[in-house]
C-alpha cells in the first residue's frame, strides 16, 4: 500500500511545477498575471473588512508578506491533498488542480483592465500541474510490488528522483519568474536614472524647534524606508515613466491628458505633509510625515473646468484601485498635489512611482492614490470607490489624535524625572496643545515643538516626576479650533479610530 507521504509528495511536486511554469509565463508574457499574486489580489478583495483590519492591526506593513506566505502554504496543502486523492480516487486529484487553475483564471480576468491574455499564466499553471500529477501518480503506482516488479525498488528510486527533481525545478522556476519580472525592474531602472527637478516653490524650512532630541521619539520627518505602506497591491506596479499618462475625464468641459514629461515641465511645488491610514489604531504607527514635490491638482482641475454639479473626483491607480475624494479638497487652498518626489528623492516604487496623490487632511483611502493614472470628475451619488464599496465612509477627514512614543508601554524606568514624549496630529487643522495624565489624575500641559504647518504632526514632551510603582500614562490633544480629542473609543471602521492612547510603565 502506498504511504500518504509518497502520494502527497506527487501533488506538492505537481503544484510547484505548475506554479513555476505559470510564473515564468507571467514574467515573460504577462507581467501582471502572476498566478499567486492575482489570486492574492482577489482574496484581498473578497475577505471581509474586519479580517483585513485584523491582519493589518496584527502585522502592520508586513500584511502582504503574510498573505503571500499563507497562500503558499494553502497551495502546498492543496497539492498534498490532490496527490492523495489521485492515488485513491483518480482523477479527483487532477480535478482539484483544475479547479485551482479555474480560480486563478477568475482572479486574473476580474482585475481592472484585464484581457484574456492575463488568464494564460493560470491556465498554464493548471495544465502543467495536471500533466505532472498524472505522470507522477502512474510512476508511484509502479512502486507497489507486483508479478512484473516483485520489489518495485528500481521504480521507487526513479519515482523519488523524478518527484524531487520536479519539485526543485518548479521551486526554481517560481524564483526565476519573480526575478525576471521585467516591469518592476524597468521602473526601478528608470527611477534610478531620474533626477528630480528643482522646485519652483520650495517648502518652508523646517523650524529648528520642530524636533526634540529624545531617544525613541519619532523623527519629525519620516525617512522613506520607514514610511508606512498600506495598499492592495501584492505586486508593485512597474510603470515606465515614458509611457505614463494621466487623464482627467468625466464631468468636465475640457478633458486633459498629461504625460510624465509634461508634468515635469510644470512649476512644481514642495510641501511637508503628514499622511495617515484610516486603519491606524489609537497609538498606532500607520502614519508618517514627509516633504513632497509635485504639482497642485487644483491647477489641473482648473484647466479641465469641472461642471458645477460635480462634488467628487474618483482617482484610479494603474492596478485598478480607486479612491473617491471630495472635490473641494482638491480645489481649495491646501496643497493637494500630484507628487513625483519624497524627501528629496524620486518617489520610491512602493510609494507610487512615478506619480501619486498627496492630499492634506484626508485619510489615504479617499485621497492618497499611488501609481495614479486617471482623475474622473463625478458625483458621490453616481460612483463608488474601492473602500466605500466595502463599508467605509464616503468622506474621510483625519481625526484629531495623539500618541506616546516614549517610554514604551511595559518598560521599566528609574524613579526621578522621566521624559514622556510623542506626536499629535490633526492634519489641515493643526494642534494647539497636548496634555498628559498620570494614573487618572489631573491633566498636565506638555511642551509642544514648533509647528511646521497645519498639515503636519507636532512633537510634544512632558517632564514627569516618576515615583516607584506601576503607573498608567494617557495623552490627549487639542486642535487649533479648541476641540479636545475625544476619549470615546471607536473602531477604525467606518471612518477612523478614536480614543486616548495610554501606556503602562513600572518605576523602580
Amino acid at each position: 500500500m502506498v504511504s500518504f507521504w509518497r502520494s502527497a509528495s506527487t501533488g506538492v511536486a505537481s503544484v510547484l511545477a505548475g506554479v513555476g511554469a505559470g510564473e515564468l509565463v507571467s514574467a515573460f508574457l504577462v507581467q501582471n498575471g502572476s498566478p499567486v499574486l492575482v489570486v492574492g489580489a482577489l482574496v484581498i478583495d473578497l475577505v471581509p473588512a474586519w479580517l483585513k483590519e485584523g491582519v493589518i492591526a496584527l502585522f502592520g506593513t508586513g500584511d502582504k508578506a503574510v498573505l503571500v506566505i499563507s497562500l503558499g502554504i494553502v497551495l502546498l496543502v492543496a497539492g498534498a491533498l490532490a496527490g492523495w486523492l489521485e492515488l485513491r480516487r483518480p482523477p479527483l486529484g487532477r480535478i482539484l488542480i483544475g479547479l485551482g487553475g479555474a480560480f486563478g483564471v477568475l482572479a486574473a480576468l476580474t482585475r481592472s483592465g484585464a484581457g484574456f491574455l492575463d488568464a494564460v499564466p493560470s491556465v498554464v499553471t493548471a495544465g502543467v500541474g495536471i500533466l505532472v500529477l498524472g505522470s507522477l501518480a502512474r510512476m508511484l503506482r509502479g512502486t507497489v510490488p507486483s508479478r512484473i516488479s516483485p520489489d518495485g525498488a528500481v521504480t521507487r528510486r526513479r519515482f523519488v528522483t523524478a518527484t524531487a527533481t520536479t519539485a526543485a525545478v518548479g521551486a526554481l522556476a517560481v524564483v526565476v519568474g519573480q526575478v525576471v519580472a521585467t516591469g518592476y525592474r524597468t521602473a526601478a531602472a528608470a527611477r534610478a536614472a531620474f533626477h528630480l527637478p528643482k522646485p519652483a516653490v520650495a517648502a518652508p524650512p523646517i523650524p529648528a524647534g520642530a524636533s526634540f532630541d529624545i531617544a525613541g521619539l519619532s523623527p519629525v520627518v519620516t525617512p522613506n524606508a520607514d514610511f508606512y505602506r498600506i495598499d492592495t497591491a501584492l505586486q508593485i506596479p512597474g510603470i515606465d515613466p515614458s509611457s505614463w499618462k494621466l487623464r482627467i475625464t468625466g464631468m468636465v468641459e475640457n478633458e486633459v491628458e498629461l504625460t510624465f514629461a509634461d508634468l515635469l515641465k510644470l512649476p512644481l511645488e514642495e510641501s511637508t505633509t503628514t499622511l495617515t491610514c484610516v486603519s491606524n489604531e489609537v497609538g498606532g504607527d500607520l502614519i508618517g510625515n514627509a516633504t513632497w514635490l509635485g504639482y497642485p491638482i487644483r491647477h489641473l482641475l482648473a484647466r479641465a473646468k469641472p461642471k458645477p454639479q460635480a462634488d467628487m473626483v474618483l482617482s484610479k491607480s494603474q492596478d485598478g484601485w480607486t479612491a473617491s475624494t471630495p472635490i473641494e479638497a482638491l480645489t481649495d487652498e491646501r496643497n493637494a498635489i500630484l507628487a513625483v518626489g519624497m524627501n528629496g528623492q524620486p518617489l520610491p516604487l512602493e510609494h507610487g512611482y512615478p506619480v501619486r496623490m498627496v492630499v492634506p487632511g484626508l485619510y489615504g483611502y479617499v485621497s492618497a492614490t499611488k501609481w495614479v493614472v486617471e482623475l474622473n470628475v463625478t458625483r458621490f451619488d453616481a460612483v463608488t470607490s474601492y473602500w466605500t464599496d466595502r463599508g467605509w465612509s464616503q468622506r474621510g477627514p483625519v481625526k484629531l489624535s495623539s500618541r506616546i512614543d516614549v517610554p514604551a508601554s511595559g518598560r521599566q524606568v528609574a524613579a526621578g524625572t522621566v521624559a514622556v514624549a510623542g506626536v499629535a496630529w490633526s492634519q489641515h487643522v493643526g494642534v494647539s496643545a497636548v496634555h498628559v495624565q498620570i494614573d487618572g489624575g489631573e491633566w498636565h500641559e506638555a511642551t509642544l515643538a514648533d509647528a511646521i504647518s497645519a498639515d503636519t504632526w507636532r512633537q510634544w514632551k512632558y517632564a514627569w516626576a516618576a515615583t516607584k510603582g506601576s503607573h498608567t500614562i494617557r495623552v490627549r490633544a487639542t486642535d487649533a479650533t479648541g476641540m479636545v480629542q475625544t476619549s470615546r473609543v471607536a473602531d477604525v471602521v467606518p471612518d477612523g479610530a478614536t480614543g486616548l492612547h495610554s501606556i503602562q510603565v513600572t518605576v523602580s
